[in-house]
């Protein structure tokens, strides 16, 4: 592609050096700028790539994309811009074709179930014989092929590449998990989506948005972002059971449906049945009543599935197949997910790391606890710490406690456990600096019949250290490491 091209989309900007080149590639990472690449520059919060500009010429890199001026060599370009970032995006799109106009696109935002109702999206068009790609916390995946991934919306351009190379294996639909940082920073822009479906709002992240106005104006983002373009078929899919669902009503002009269990909505859960194993439940919808059975355990999964089934259902497909292929459904990986069921004791991992979530997740276990229910919970390192005490105490519906760090980054892990501690309800709960000393210490109290759930980080694989260096960590390997130490048994070849 001739930079002309990309230069003619723009208007504000400023010109340096040999406009008469050729590109095919983009990108903001300096170690990936090579020949026939634009390098975009930005300021990040702790690094400024701008500083990288000489590395990436040196690396045959001669289109340059920056936020201010520099002295470079004539036969380099260098295109100076407000918004590096944003540039970014327009072009990105540009020079892979605007992929994402070119499948289905679902973005899934909420401050819990957004990973579990994106893999349910995605995991049930692939029981429906379709390709399928999903992009959010645990990485990037097409079909049943994954690639790790940093973060849960990653950078612009990094998107971009991943929708193109999702429609470069001809699927027929992309399921994005939308974070509100991805949203308010603008990782998004350009995406076409075609449907949004909202989960919840709790408090968490306001480290980052500062209210929890902010915070819900962030997530409304995604709503305002599907346009106003009525040829276009697109759809909003929100949970009744929330109350913030009413403000997001007026904010798209798009058809939207409701799900629910406790208020009434378009299609609901009712006489729901549960065990340790899943549930089942009658589907009330407009045009009729559907049994339902599901492989995954609790009030606030039997939610995220109504609004995946929705998710799917608003593309077109048969309600009674994609109901069908709810059975054929894996486990969403680190969300309520029963390790080794051959052990004496029900050992659980789970994501929850706010008051909600722990809340919820308390709530599904619960009924199906035997004897002691041993609860380990952790809090993030540089983090909203306001939420923290309500943590601990609604932890301390469990009979017993174990308060650790999560990801403490260049927090005094002793803080974070004494701020849980805060909130304590009973004396029954110990506090370790070491996460993985706390999980091994749950595992050797514990005694037949207990039930050992492993809260806040799910199989998140690494923890984040001082100095922000990931350490590899694993909740469910240390776990299952220790319960087959103590009770005898061996790890499957996963």
């Amino acid at each position: 592609m001739k930079v002309e091209t990309l230069l003619n989309k723009i208007k504000l900007k400023q010109v340096y050096g040999n406009t008469n080149q050729e590109v095919n590639d983009i990108t903001t990472d300096s170690r990936t700028a090579t020949e026939e690449y634009i390098f975009v520059a930005s300021r990040g919060y702790t690094v400024d790539s701008h500083e990288f500009i000489p590395n990436v010429i040196e690396q045959g890199c001669t289109v340059i994309v920056s936020d201010r001026y520099i002295e470079l060599s004539e036969e380099v370009l260098l295109i100076v811009v407000k918004d590096t970032l944003k540039i970014a995006s327009i072009f990105s799109h540009i020079i892979f074709e605007y992929p994402s106009q070119k499948l289905k696109t679902i973005g899934v935002t909420g401050t819990n179930g957004k990973t579990t109702i994106a893999t349910m999206v995605h995991h049930l068009t692939r029981a429906l014989g379709k390709n399928s790609a999903y992009l959010g916390t645990n990485g990037f995946q097409i079909n049943e092929t994954v690639t790790e991934g940093v973060n849960t919306t990653p950078e612009t351009v990094t998107l971009t590449k991943h929708i193109s190379e999702a429609v470069k294996q001809e699927c027929e639909s992309m399921t994005f998990e939308v974070s509100s940082h991805g949203l308010v920073i603008g990782r998004l822009r350009g995406v076409e989506f075609d449907i949004a479906i909202f989960s919840n709002l709790t408090q968490d992240h306001l480290d980052f948005h500062g209210t929890m106005e902010a915070y819900g104006h962030a997530k409304s983002l995604l709503f305002s972002q599907l346009g106003q373009d009525y040829r276009k078929d697109k759809f909003v899919i929100l949970n009744a059971d929330d109350a913030f669902s009413k403000e997001l009503e007026p904010v798209t002009p798009f058809e939207i449906f409701t799900y629910g269990i406790d208020n009434e909505a378009d299609f609901m859960a009712q006489n729901i049945n549960e065990s340790i194993n899943g549930a089942t439940f009658t589907l009330t919808t407009p045009f009729g009543e559907y049994e339902v059975e599901s492989p995954y355990l609790g009030k606030f999964n039997i939610l995220n599935l109504l609004a995946s089934l929705l998710g799917v259902w608003v593309q077109g497909y048969d309600l009674k197949e994609i109901i069908k292929a709810v059975k054929q459904m894996p486990p969403v990986e680190g969300r309520l997910e029963v390790l080794d069921k051959n052990l004496p004791i029900d050992l659980i991992i789970d994501y929850a790391h706010t008051s909600d979530g722990i809340d919820k997740l308390i709530d599904a276990v619960k009924p199906f606890v035997k004897q002691k229910l041993i609860f380990l919970i952790g809090m993030a390192g540089e983090r909203d710490l306001t939420k923290t005490p309500e943590m601990g105490k609604i932890s301390c519906r469990a009979d017993y406690v174990v308060f650790t760090p999560d990801n403490p980054a260049n927090d005094d892990p002793k803080m974070l456990t004494a701020e849980l501690a805060k909130g304590a309800t009973h004396q029954n709960y110990v506090e370790f600096e070491d996460r993985a000393e706390g999980i091994r210490h749950a595992i050797e109290i514990s005694e037949p019949g207990d039930t050992v759930v492993l809260a806040s980080k799910g199989r998140e694989p690494y923890q984040i250290m001082p100095g922000h260096i990931k350490a590899p960590h694993r909740d469910d390997l240390i776990g299952l490491e220790a319960a087959y130490e103590k009770y005898g048994g061996k790890p499957s070849e996963d």
